[in-house]
């Protein structure tokens, strides 16, 4: 930490501000710094690894160095050895490992910063994924966190813009619901029955018989990651599909449930062709981190997303401030949608992000990195964790070239109206206003069914085919 500040002090001083020297001497220092802090994360594991995540998926946020640097650290985690794994399961589950299983695949599935995953094969035959606890994690997560409190408070200290003492605060907060994998199996339950209208969703079972709080055992589960496009292509797969689906299943936890996944990385979603339907699964994983939304921040969010959507700007700034952005309400509005300000303006349904807006988005981000650290200070607790959820799920779309579809936007509308209408019932007294509510509802659903069902014939060779007859029509007459 020292020699980073000391970085940033020195490398910049005796060049002007602004000039193209100074922007390129910056990227050079921000990138000397992010893999100074990706080694620092490596070497301390843990805590550490996990807000190196956290801060690596804070695209638009932060400087781009920074989050290219820190995102290897979603794959590239530290693992337990074997003998550090059979010392957790001997201590939570009092039996070696060839007694509780027939097979145990010493090389994990995957390595997480708290945790790593094994494929294993039961005495009754069961095929299950083992979440096992990394060693020693319970125990130092607390210093880690303290360390880091101090260390944040001294940087700030000499760059008093510098303002991420939030990250310290979501880590104190969050990480003992992390580190307690029977929160995480009942969070699994609860998500999977919440949406169990969902058909195309998948959720590992859990085997309680056999979990703790330091190991968990799940129904085995496998399939392509959610971003790799390539592996959906080889596999019949419709990217739209997912992407889609991917949309309806966090809106209807964001809007409607109010309870969300929070760590939607690709390698926690999962999707695969079911070969007897031959229907595409989403797989959801890793359910050790929710957020829980209050109703009154649900319902100033659907609203906020709704004048998004519609472009209304006297609702964006209204909502905006409900949520803690103040003056800074343009700026949380392109922070929310990753869209520019003109954007917001003429509608984020109206036309797909471009390159050159990409461009400008992430050159905004960097200039403006002391109001989004103020905004990011001022708004709820609550909004931190679906800032970084919106950012994954952009990560995903980015990937599979579906941003910014208008059918994403129809699906968010749709479970909007729905959560303003069932919260509206319910502080209704009046069988007639209930009625009212429910039919203004049915017929907002009835106009967003009629347009997504334009934008299919439009899209569509039978759309093609009839408005080329229109037009002969028209030409006739």
């Amino acid at each position: 930490t020292a020699v980073i500040t000391f970085d940033y002090l020195t490398s910049l001083r005796s060049v002007p501000y602004g000039s193209e020297e100074y922007e390129f001497l910056k990227s050079q220092v921000h990138l000397r710094s992010a893999e100074r802090l990706r080694e620092l994360c490596c070497s301390n594991r843990g805590t550490f690894i996990k807000v190196g995540q956290h801060l690596g998926a804070l695209d638009y946020l932060l400087p781009e160095e920074y989050t290219r640097t820190l995102k290897v650290l979603h794959s590239q985690a530290p693992q337990s050895t074997r003998q550090e794994i059979e010392q957790v399961i001997r201590e939570d589950l009092g039996k070696e490992i060839k007694e509780l299983f027939t097979s145990f695949e010493d090389t994990p599935l995957g390595a997480a910063s708290l945790a790593q995953v094994h494929k294993a094969v039961l005495q009754d035959g069961r095929t299950v994924a083992v979440k096992i606890q990394h060693p020693k994690v319970q125990a130092q997560s607390s210093t880690d966190i303290l360390l880091m409190e101090v260390l944040l408070l001294v940087v700030k200290q000499i760059f008093p813009d510098f303002e991420f003492m939030w990250l310290v605060e979501e880590a104190k907060k969050n990480l003992p619901l992390e580190l307690d994998f029977l929160n995480e199996g009942r969070n699994a339950e609860k998500i999977a029955h919440m949406l169990k209208n969902f058909d195309f969703l998948k959720v590992p079972r859990i085997y309680w018989e056999l979990s703790t709080r330091r190991v968990l055992l799940m129904e085995f589960m496998e399939g392509g990651q959610v971003n790799d496009k390539a592996y959906m292509e080889r596999n019949g797969i419709n990217v739209n599909e997912i992407s889609r689906n991917l949309g309806k299943i966090y809106s209807e936890m964001i809007f409607v449930n109010g309870f969300v996944h929070c760590d939607p990385h690709p390698g926690n979603v999962l999707v695969k062709k079911c070969p007897a339907s031959g229907k595409a699964h989403i797989i959801l994983l890793d359910h050790g981190l929710y957020q829980v939304l209050s109703e009154s921040f649900r319902m100033n969010y659907c609203r906020l997303w709704q004048a998004l959507i519609k472009a209304d700007m006297k609702r964006v700034q209204k909502y905006s401030r409900r949520l803690g952005a103040g003056d800074l309400y343009p700026l949380f509005a392109c922070m929310l949608t990753a869209r520019s300000w003109e954007s917001v303006n003429r509608g984020i349904d109206q036309s797909p992000v471009s390159a050159s807006e990409d461009l400008e988005i992430r050159s905004n981000a960097a200039t403006y990195l002391p109001q989004i650290t103020q905004l990011l200070n001022n708004v709820p607790r609550q909004m931190l964790l679906l800032l970084k959820t919106n950012d994954l799920l952009r990560g995903i779309e980015s990937a599979l070239h579906t941003r910014a579809s208008a059918s994403s936007f129809l699906n968010m509308s749709r479970c909007c109206i729905r959560a303003v209408s069932t919260y509206q019932r319910s502080k209704s007294h009046s069988l007639y206003r209930r009625a009212q509510i429910s039919l203004t509802e049915a017929l907002s659903l009835w106009q967003i069914n009629l347009y997504e069902l334009f934008l299919w014939l439009k899209g569509s060779q039978l759309g093609n085919w009839v408005i080329a007859l229109l037009r002969r029509m028209h030409h006739s007459t």
